[in-house]
């Protein structure tokens, strides 16, 4: 990815009382890019830890990304969100998509955010998180209970507003996390006693 493919105007620039709600991302056909599934990176890579900048939604590069991390996260088991940080990109977008999660209260359906940014949060919970970027470890991880996120659509620029508790609020922060350099064992108060090793992968 070039810099010219990462520019983008930021948040500040579009009046959010145009904001939309969350809507499913569709594919857009490309005649340069082929959607295919990415090697999701793991730790210790370096590359986990190095935080992503903002992106033009409407750039052909950016809307292919788009593709290939819904791909990638619809072929990998038990996955509900991934960052472009994941699979290399230093770009400010990832996925989530947790309907049918047995955890999940609110559901937006398939959301797909570029530049996200959260703009209101509420309460503190800890629950057990997991990471395909992390595969053999769990922890006990502290966040918001509630959380609104704003972002961009890819393809079109729309503003997007998401309105999420529970599981689903916990994914965004995950996965916004991820685009800030950070895996959930950076969130891990107490290593000792909140890291876990995870026996099985789904």
């Amino acid at each position: 990815m070039t810099a010219s493919m990462l520019t983008s105007r930021t948040i500040d620039q579009v009046d959010a009382t145009h904001a939309a709600p969350a809507t499913r991302h569709h594919a857009h056909a490309s005649g340069t890019y082929r959607v295919s599934v990415r090697r999701v990176l793991t730790r210790p890579d370096a590359r986990l830890a190095v935080p992503a900048v903002e992106i033009d939604p409407c750039h052909p590069y950016v809307v292919a990304l788009a593709d290939a991390l819904v791909t990638t996260m619809q072929v990998s088991p038990a996955c509900v969100g991934l960052a472009a940080t994941q699979v290399g990109e230093p770009a400010r977008i990832f996925c989530m998509d947790l309907t049918g999660h047995k955890r999940a209260r609110s559901c937006a359906g398939l959301v797909v955010l570029c530049n996200p940014t959260i703009v209101w949060r509420s309460g503190d919970v800890i629950q057990r998180e997991g990471c395909m970027s992390v595969p053999n470890l769990t922890g006990d991880v502290a966040r918001a209970s509630e959380v609104t996120v704003e972002g961009y659509e890819p393809g079109t620029n729309q503003l997007v507003r998401v309105n999420a508790d529970a599981m689903e609020a916990r994914c965004l922060q995950h996965e916004i996390d991820h685009l800030d350099g950070f895996v959930f064992v950076d969130r891990v108060r107490d290593p000792v006693k909140q890291l876990f090793a995870r026996k099985i992968y789904k």
